[in-house]
């Protein structure tokens, strides 16, 4: 029973992305572009955080 409701899940998920790309490709790259943009900022903080305990916690 779970395993349908995952499968139900995960194609609702494709039409509705494919939905938006396809009515509005501007926004849809918008929020391609911020969930990159979130992505990169947090590498940038794991890396901030890396260094800093590399650094002995300075």
């Amino acid at each position: 029973m779970a395993v349908n409701s995952k499968k139900i899940a995960v194609y609702a998920l494709v039409v509705f992305v494919l939905y938006v790309i396809i009515t509005d490709p501007a926004k849809a790259a918008d929020y391609v572009q911020i969930g990159f943009q979130g992505i990169s900022d947090a590498a940038g903080a794991v890396g901030d955080f890396m260094t800093w305990a590399a650094n002995g916690g300075e």
